[in-house]
């Protein structure tokens, strides 16, 4: 059994910290935010991921998981401290490392033993260089430790899923004994382990998350030429994700890409480039087509309602970010609401988790605890975030509460033809041609 300490008990720390309890080890998780620990003493997690309160109280139960406040007593006979904060979009778009530097500082502090400090947030390349400095500063005496990169590649929706069952595990670090450990403590999870230095492991995450983000957009952007030229984009890019060179995965288009990872990575990658004097033109333009995608929408309902948003009601469906998350941070849904509010509309939302997380994020927006009741009285239902919920309505019940049968498709979970037959106005995203006639009453 491995002694851990995890700082950050977020979408990253807490996943990380009740999966290494998991597997056996003893681990102590660490937040400054006293709410947030006394409510996981209590079993109240702090965000919604599914499987993830059953995971805590289980280990919980067991002795294997605990919470504190405290660093000295996170870090009473550990071996291995994840620092796993949040390191949120600067001004510039350079990631804002506050929180890591106070964490580094205050287990340089705590430490009484020898340390393998690892980095899980995801931070510009050299990061791990300066939290080494900084532990090394701050020290009350020499200590021997070492800093290790271990990035994350959790998805929120599956995150437990990604960090049990992941693709490869990524260790950077220049000290070789300390990086072997490291790799030792995740051998359980029987995937490939990459052994690398430090400023590498951290360009493996920007790449990663970049890269992902681009394929997203590029989708997107081929969208918008398949509805002009007569293809459907569902098709298409599963005709091109057989290619094992391509993939399937992150060819879904729709409204974007949101969370908070991609747009801060992206912009963290860019603004890093810019830096060294280099214009990353991809990169911009990645983040370029992904935030056209909201403005579209409102402008697309719009020309569905008749030419004109003043006094109709747009319903929502789906307010997190995607699917299987209550996260709002930088959701589509933000944008398109206040958008469509600005065009003269009434908005409402329906969200099946993510109501109390949207609610002060949007208060113009009326949000509903029942689909059918958001629904009732809409001239026009907007599909945000691909809920199976959604996928699993009844549509002929939908249609009868409208005011309108105007439905804007921004996920493509329906199917064109259905949607005809059911007499709605229906409108999907690259879905320009079905076997015999256009997808929807296209707007010219």
């Amino acid at each position: 059994m491995k002694q851990i300490c995890v700082v950050g008990v977020g979408y990253v720390g807490l996943v990380t910290a009740a999966c290494f309890a998991d597997l056996g080890n003893r681990v102590v998780a660490l937040d400054v935010d006293e709410k947030r620990i006394e409510n996981l003493k209590k079993g109240i997690m702090p965000i919604y991921e599914p499987g993830l309160e059953e995971l805590v109280k289980r280990n919980v139960k067991g002795g294997r998981l605990s919470f504190t406040t405290s660093y000295d007593e996170a870090l009473k006979g550990t071996e291995f401290a994840f620092i796993a904060v949040g390191t949120p979009s600067g001004v510039d778009g350079n990631a804002d490392l506050q929180y890591v530097e106070v964490a580094a500082r205050s287990i340089a502090k705590a430490m009484t033993a020898p340390l393998i400090i690892i980095n899980k947030s995801t931070v510009p390349i050299g990061t791990g260089d300066w939290v080494a400095d900084i532990v090394r500063n701050a020290q009350p005496k020499p200590i021997d430790f070492a800093v290790v990169s271990c990035p994350e590649f959790l998805r929120e929706g599956s995150a437990i899923a990604d960090f049990m069952n992941p693709h490869r595990n990524v260790i950077g670090s220049l000290d070789k004994d300390a990086a072997n450990k490291v790799a030792q403590l995740h051998l359980p999870l029987r995937a490939p382990i990459v052994i690398t230095d430090l400023r590498t492991a951290e360009m493996i995450k920007y790449a990663s998350n970049a890269f992902l983000a681009t394929k997203i957009s590029f989708i997107n952007e081929l969208a918008d030429l398949c509805e002009l030229v007569g293809a459907d984009v569902k098709e298409v890019a599963a005709g091109m994700g057989y290619d094992a060179r391509i993939g399937r995965h992150f060819l879904d288009a729709g409204l974007g890409w949101g969370g908070s990872c991609f747009p801060k990575d992206v912009q963290a990658l860019a603004y890093m480039a810019k830096e060294k004097g280099l214009n990353p033109r991809i990169l911009n333009e990645v983040m370029n087509v992904n935030y056209d995608r909201r403005k579209q929408v409102s402008k697309h309902v719009e020309a569905m309602l008749g030419g004109s948003l003043k006094g109709k009601v747009v319903g929502l469906l789906g307010l997190a970010f995607k699917e299987n998350t209550d996260d709002m941070r930088d959701a589509p849904s933000i944008d398109i609401a206040n958008a469509l509010i600005a065009g003269g509309a009434q908005v409402r939302g329906y969200d099946p988790v993510a109501r109390e997380t949207a609610a002060p994020l949007m208060p113009a927006v009326e949000i509903f605890d029942d689909v059918y009741k958001m629904a009732e009285g809409c001239d026009a239902l907007i599909v945000v975030t691909p809920w199976n919920e959604f996928k699993q309505l009844d549509l002929e019940k939908v249609k009868a509460l409208l005011r309108t049968p105007v439905v804007y498709d921004g996920r493509n979970i329906y199917d064109p033809a259905r949607m005809r037959e059911l007499g709605f106005t229906y409108r999907a995203i690259g879905r320009g041609f079905n076997g015999s006639e256009t997808n929807s009453q296209r707007v010219k």
